[in-house]
C-alpha cells in the first residue's frame, strides 16, 4: 500500500464508549495517531461509571484537538452519542470508532484524498475483524474493496447494503446533515444497518478503497460482550430482525428497489445463517420463540424474493422454516447454513422423482441442484479421525447429492490443515484419491502429523477434484461417537507431549486443537475451567 499524501485538517474522528476505560484512550489515541488531516476528535462518554471520562479528560488536557462531552444519562445503545458526537464536529468530514477498536495507520489519509479526489459524498474502505486474543485477522466484506471504484450512486453496486458498518466510512458532514441522516436513538441494537440504508437511500457518490481503514477488535471472552455478540438472547434476533425490516423500508421509500431486494437477500445468507449455526445450543424455549419469530418475519417476503436464485443455502433454510410450524431438522439447517454449505442425508425424493428436502415436506424443492454446476453444490463430506499404531489418519466419505457427483466424476480429494491463528499451513496439501464404495458415497484417507502441525487450532480444508477439472472447495462435517472426538496425548520426537483435540466447530465441521508439551496441556486445562466458570 503506497502512503496518501498528507492532507489537510478537513476530518472530525467521533469517538464513542461506555465503561470502557480499559481501551477508550488507545482508540482516541489512534485517531490522533492519524496526523494533520484530523481537525478535532470528539469523545463522547456515555455515562459511565468505571473511571472512562476521568481518562479521557486527563487525556485532553494536554490534546488540543480532543474534545471531550459526557451524556448525563446512559442511553443503552450507541446511537445517541454517535449523534451527539456527529453535532459537535466542525469539520468538513466525519469518522466513527468505538472504544474498543482502533484505526490503523494511514487511514484518515487514504479515505480523505479517495473523497476529495472524486467528490464523493462518502468513501469506504476495508475494516479487518481482529481476535483477541489469537490476533487472528479476517478482512470483512473483502469483495468490495478489492480495488479502487467510484460508483456514481449506490445502485450499481447492490452488494454495498452487505456492509452494514458505519464505521470504516467517511462522511461528508453536510451530506449526512443536508438529508437528515442520524443513528436510531436510545436502546436501538444494530443500528448500523439503519444509519447505512439511510445513507445508501439518499444516493451518494462513492469512493471504495483497498487500504485497511479500521480494526475491529473482537473480544470474545470478554466479561461484557458487545451488544451484537450478545446472541443468547432472543431479544437480539428480535432487535436485528427489526433493523433489518427497517432498513429494507427506507430503501424501498427511496425508489431503491435493486438495493431493497439486495438487502432481503443478504438477511438470507447472511443474518439467517449465523443463527442457524447457533440454533441447535438453545433451549427448547429460545428455539420456539426463534422460530415462531422468524416465520413471522419471512411471511413479509414476496414471490419476487423468492425467485432470486432459489437453491442458495439461505433460501433453502428459509423455505423449511416457513413451512414448518415447530423448530425441526436443527442439525441438518445447521450443515446447511455452515460456509460452505454442507447438505447432509437423506436426500429425499417426490414421487416424481424431484429432489425435495426431505418425505415429510415435500413442498420444498431442490429441484435446482439438478443443473447447478458441482462448483457450488452443498457437497457432503464426512471426516472421522483415526488413531492408529503408526500415526493418525483422517478418514473422509463423500456422499452423492441426487446423481451430480457421480455424472461429475469425482478422482481425489486434497487435505489441507489451515491454522485458525493465520500464517501458512504446517504441511503441504496432500492429495488422496477417492474410491467409490457402494452406489451412494467415495472414501479417501489421509494421514495426520499433530507434531508437524505443532500448536494451535487447525481448520480441515478440503478440494475435491473431479473429471474435466472442476472442484469444490468443502469443509467436512465431524462424525462423532465412539469416541472419535475423545482428546488423546500423542508422542512426539520434536515436542516431547502433544495434546490433540478433535472437535466439531459451530458449524459442525471437524477441527483441531493441538496443545504442545506438560506446560501447554495445563494451560488448557485452566483454560476450559474458566470458560466454564464464565
Amino acid at each position: 500500500m503506497h502512503p496518501a499524501l498528507p492532507q489537510p485538517p478537513h476530518v472530525g474522528v467521533v469517538v464513542i464508549g461506555y465503561n470502557d476505560a480499559a481501551h477508550v484512550t488507545d482508540a482516541v489515541r489512534s485517531a490522533l495517531a492519524q496526523g494533520a488531516a484530523v481537525r478535532e476528535v470528539v469523545a463522547v462518554d456515555d455515562c459511565s461509571t468505571d473511571g472512562s471520562a476521568e481518562a479521557l479528560a486527563r487525556l485532553a488536557a494536554g490534546e488540543p484537538r480532543l474534545k471531550v462531552l459526557r451524556r448525563p444519562v446512559n442511553s443503552g445503545g450507541c446511537g445517541s452519542p454517535r449523534n451527539t458526537g456527529m453535532d459537535a464536529v466542525t469539520a468538513p468530514y466525519v469518522m466513527f470508532l468505538d472504544s474498543d477498536d482502533v484505526l490503523p495507520p494511514g487511514a484518515v489519509d487514504a479515505l480523505l484524498a479517495a473523497a476529495t479526489g472524486v467528490r464523493a459524498e462518502v468513501a469506504g474502505g476495508l475494516c479487518v475483524r481482529r481476535e483477541l486474543p489469537s490476533g487472528r485477522e479476517q478482512p470483512w466484506q473483502a469483495p468490495l474493496y478489492k480495488t479502487h471504484a467510484v460508483l456514481a450512486r449506490p445502485s450499481q453496486r447492490p452488494r454495498l447494503v452487505h456492509d452494514t458498518l458505519c464505521v470504516n466510512k467517511l462522511y461528508r458532514t453536510d451530506f449526512l446533515r443536508e438529508h437528515g441522516i442520524r443513528f436510531p436513538e436510545g436502546r436501538f441494537l444494530y443500528e448500523d444497518f439503519v444509519f447505512t440504508a439511510r445513507v445508501l437511500a439518499a444516493g451518494p457518490r462513492i469512493a471504495l478503497v483497498p487500504d485497511p481503514v479500521y480494526v475491529w477488535h473482537v473480544r470474545r471472552s470478554a466479561d461484557r460482550l458487545s451488544l451484537s455478540l450478545d446472541r443468547a438472547r432472543i431479544d437480539n434476533w428480535r432487535a436485528r430482525t427489526q433493523a433489518c425490516a427497517l432498513a429494507y423500508e427506507i430503501l424501498l421509500s427511496a425508489g431503491q428497489k435493486e438495493l431493497a431486494r439486495a438487502a432481503r437477500t443478504k438477511f438470507l445468507d447472511h443474518e439467517l445463517r449465523i443463527y442457524v449455526r447457533e440454533l441447535e445450543e438453545r433451549d427448547a424455549h429460545y428455539r420456539r420463540a426463534w422460530w415462531a419469530h422468524t416465520r413471522a418475519y419471512l411471511a413479509a417476503y414476496d414471490a419476487a424474493d423468492w425467485e432470486r436464485d432459489p437453491a442458495t443455502p439461505g433460501r433453502l433454510i428459509a423455505r423449511v422454516v416457513l413451512e414448518s410450524p415447530e423448530p425441526r431438522d436443527l442439525p441438518r439447517l445447521r450443515e446447511l447454513a455452515a460456509l460452505p454449505a454442507r447438505l447432509l442425508p437423506p436426500y429425499a425424493r417426490a414421487p416424481d422423482g424431484t429432489p425435495v428436502w426431505s418425505a415429510d415436506l415435500p413442498q420444498v424443492t431442490l429441484a435446482p441442484f439438478r443443473t447447478r454446476p458441482v462448483r457450488v453444490l452443498p457437497l457432503a463430506v464426512e471426516a472421522e479421525l483415526r488413531p492408529r499404531a503408526r500415526g493418525t489418519r483422517v478418514r473422509l466419505r463423500l456422499h452423492e447429492l441426487y446423481g451430480r457427483v457421480a455424472r461429475a466424476g469425482p478422482e481425489l480429494v486434497e487435505v489441507e490443515w489451515r491454522r485458525r491463528e493465520g500464517g501458512p499451513p504446517a504441511q503441504r496439501r496432500t492429495a488422496a484419491l477417492l474410491r467409490a464404495a457402494g452406489g451412494d458415497c467415495w472414501t479417501a484417507e489421509a494421514s495426520v502429523d499433530p507434531g508437524a502441525l505443532g500448536a494451535g487450532t487447525w481448520d480441515l480444508r478440503l478440494r475435491v477434484r473431479f473429471a474435466g477439472g472442476a472442484h469444490r472447495d468443502v469443509t467436512a462435517h465431524a462424525v462423532a461417537g465412539a469416541g472419535l472426538l475423545r482428546p488423546r496425548a500423542v508422542l512426539s520426537a520434536r515436542h516431547g507431549v502433544l495434546l490433540v483435540r478433535p472437535y466439531a466447530t459451530r458449524s459442525g465441521a471437524l477441527a483441531l486443537r493441538v496443545v504442545v508439551g506438560i506446560r501447554g496441556v495445563v494451560q488448557l486445562a485452566r483454560g476450559r475451567l474458566r470458560r466454564l466458570l464464565h
